[in-house]
This record gives C-alpha cells, sequence and structure tokens, in this order.
C-alpha cells in the first residue's frame, strides 16, 4: 500500500480505537496488505481490496484462547 493509503487508514483506525498507539505498517513484498499494531504488539493485518471499482479494506484480529487469560 501506498504511504498516503497507510496514514489514512491509521488515522481511522485511531479514531474509532481512541487513545490507542495504533501503527500501520506496510509489508516490503506486499502492495496490498499491512500489519496493524498497538504499541510493540502485532494485533492484525489489514487487506486492500478492490471489487467492481469499489476501494475497501479489510482488518482483520485474531483473539488467541491463551491471550484471554489472566
Amino acid at each position: 500500500m501506498k504511504p498516503d493509503e497507510l496514514r489514512k487508514v491509521e488515522t481511522y483506525l485511531k479514531s474509532i480505537f481512541k487513545g490507542s498507539a495504533i501503527q500501520v505498517k506496510a509489508l516490503p513484498r506486499k502492495s496490498d496488505s499491512a500489519e496493524v499494531y498497538v504499541g510493540d504488539e502485532f494485533v492484525g493485518t489489514l487487506n486492500k481490496d478492490t471489487d467492481e471499482g469499489e476501494l475497501s479494506y479489510h482488518f482483520t484480529m485474531s483473539i488467541l484462547e491463551m491471550d484471554l487469560e489472566s
């Protein structure tokens, strides 16, 4: 993804998840996906999708059972 796209999506995520230290980082060999971090912790992937001329971004976050244990 282009740097301006990453900034726009990062700004949007920060507005939705208020107060979070979210960062969207490009992947070196992928032009349609990026990684999402909160602070230094990887939390998910972001994928760019163009379907019938419409552009959208899909954020995927997996939560492991072990992450839910206190």
